[in-house]
């Protein structure tokens, strides 16, 4: 320790040394040193504290050796473990496809139906399609006089082929119709009348189309069609769609291009039945051309799409025309997830009204639309289509889907009850006030939706929903066959492997429409009228099967388990209940 400080000490008074000679500013002289070798340092100079010192302190312990050993006890076994297998997963055997089916079947009241379907693969990239199916039935409606039977069948084709870079097909088909006016009247006609009475009606379609879809294109698609419909008391219509779609990327959104060119015209060899002669048919001529730009907008939440509708309607046989705009925006944005998204949208359109849209709607019409010479098939004017909703998923397997909606329309076609016209001797057989004319009418629509579906697992589905309607029509008369409410219920159960059924009910509110009396005046208005109001009407139709086998199955369908002969149309009751069993065999073909 001692040697230590006086280390230190002539350390110090060496260092005060120096600092003192530096202040003397004096001559020191000249000195020749010669280095006769240069330094080479060894270990032996350098001083090593070491890290680990001996501490001589009789508080340290020492450490005691701690020897450590297996206590062995001998056990006497005769276990000999097995060898190890791993375990397999149960392989599921995929289903077995097959190209084409056949079902048939038949029931009360003498009721037939049959299908026939395939779908053949030519090679890779193409392949084509073939349906047929019929539905019929000769039975006779309680309580009603003319003949009523009914009968429908359609035939379908279509070819198919993708490419690298696009696909392309086409489609045929046609159909025969047949259907009969039997809604006479109660108590008006006595028999004699009724054996005059040609109530078959026989309506006939063909039509043809193609489409194509590019990717990677600024031309993203065109579609193509033509129809002919005609009926077998010299009735005929014609119309073509064409319709090319194109698509600009414009930063993070997209431009869309949206034509469409849609023309329809026909002819009606009879005259309307507020007239007292049938010896003036009518023609009709449509052309609407559209274009509908759009920009579209994607963000994490908020789906949206600019666009507006432009369209230039031309009548032809009235030689009148005009430009319309309608707004087309629709958005979705999600508040919660897959829990809550909200929708919402205002569009409109120049809806194309056409023969063939109304027989589908109601077989029933007479080939003689409007009550004015004049009118007959026009296109609706559909201002806007306002609506606000909500849908998202409740749980994981409960879905819904609630909306609001008010639609303002123009010429907006109604279906009304024909004119009581006995004064023709034409020997048609719908001017009995047992057929329906188009009657249009400027009508403001409030519309409340809601809808639940259950998948309570990957067998069982069902769903429900309602609808309430309010109607304002510009004319003050009711929204003649529009009902108020309507209801459905669907459900599908997958019973085990072999069993399945399904159920679909459905519920339609009041309606009314009105019964006249033609007047030799041909003035619709001076017409005697009563106001008719239709019952409401509950339908349930529920259906079971059983596979036999993977080719083979059976069915039994039920219809109008209520046994009620309602009213969707006046005077025109349904069948009552109906049963139908049939099979079902699949194939290759």
């Amino acid at each position: 320790m001692q040697k230590h400080i006086s280390f230190v000490m002539i350390f110090l008074l060496g260092v005060v040394s120096i600092g003192n000679a530096q202040e003397e500013e004096r001559d020191l002289g000249t000195e020749t040193v010669t280095v006769t070798k240069a330094y080479s340092p060894t270990i032996s100079d350098a001083f090593k504290i070491k890290s680990m010192p001996n501490l001589n302190d009789s508080i340290v312990l020492q450490k005691k050796k701690i020897e450590y050993s297996i206590f062995s006890v001998p056990v006497a076994s005769t276990f000999t473990p097995a060898k190890g297998k791993a375990s397999r997963v149960k392989k599921v055997p995929p289903p077995e496809l097959f190209n084409s089916y056949a079902s048939a079947g038949g029931g009360n009241p003498a009721n037939l139906m049959a299908k026939f379907y395939t779908s053949r693969t030519i090679d890779r990239e193409s392949g084509y399609t073939v349906g047929l199916s019929h539905n019929s039935s000769r039975g006779d409606i309680a309580g009603v006089i003319l003949d009523n039977v009914y009968s429908d069948t359609e035939f379908e084709g279509s070819y198919k082929k993708r490419d690298r870079d696009f696909d392309w097909g086409f489609d045929i088909g046609a159909q025969h119709q047949l259907y009969n006016w039997y809604g006479l009247p109660p108590d008006t006609f006595d028999p004699t009348t009724f054996g005059g009475i040609d109530e078959r009606q026989n309506y006939f379609m063909a039509e043809a189309g193609g489409h194509i879809n590019v990717e990677d294109s600024y031309f993203k698609s065109a579609r193509l069609r033509y129809r002919r419909f005609w009926d077998a008391v010299k009735s005929g219509e014609n119309r073509i769609v064409f319709q090319p779609a194109f698509e600009f990327p414009v930063s993070e959104e997209t431009f869309g291009i949206a034509l469409k060119v849609d023309y329809v015209n026909g002819s009606f060899e009879n005259a309307p039945l507020n007239l007292p002669t049938n010896d003036m048919g009518s023609n009709y001529s449509n052309l609407q051309v559209g274009v509908n730009p759009s920009l579209t907008m994607l963000r994490d939440d908020l789906s949206l799409n600019l666009g507006v509708n432009i369209v230039y309607g031309f009548d032809a046989e009235q030689s009148d025309s005009n430009f319309y705009i309608y707004p087309a925006v629709t958005a979705s944005y999600r508040l919660l997830d897959e829990f809550a998204i909200v929708y919402g949208g205002i569009e409109g359109a120049l809806r194309q009204n056409s023969y063939y849209g109304f027989v589908e709607e109601n077989p029933f019409v007479s080939p003689t639309f409007g009550l004015v010479p004049n009118l007959n098939i026009v296109p609706t004017d559909q201002q806007y289509d306002a609506y606000l909703g909500l849908r998202g998923q409740l749980l994981p397997n409960l879905s819904y889907n609630v909306k609001g909606s008010y639609i303002a329309e123009n010429r907006r076609p109604l279906f009304l009850l024909n004119p009581q016209n006995t004064a023709r001797t034409d020997e048609k057989g719908y001017y009995f006030g047992n057929s329906f004319t188009v009657f249009y009418d400027d009508i403001g629509t409030l519309g409340v939706f809601g809808e639940l579906n259950v998948d309570v697992n990957r067998n069982f589905t069902m769903g429900v929903n309602a609808e309430y309607f309010n109607y304002n029509t510009e004319s003050d008369n009711p929204a003649w066959n529009l009902p108020e409410v309507t209801a459905s219920l669907f459900m599908d159960y997958q019973i085990g492997e072999k069993w399945f059924m399904g159920a679909n009910l459905f519920y339609v509110g009041e309606r009314e429409d009105v019964a006249t009396v033609a007047t030799p005046s041909g003035i619709f208005s001076e017409f005697p009228a009563t106001i008719l109001t239709l019952d409401s009407f509950f339908d349930a139709n529920v259906h079971v099967g059983h596979r036999l086998s993977n080719q083979l199955s059976v069915f039994l369908k039920g219809a109008n388990l209520a046994n009620n002969n309602y009213q969707r149309w006046a005077n025109f009751p349904v069948q009552g209940l109906q049963v139908l069993a049939g099979a079902t065999y699949k194939f290759d073909f």
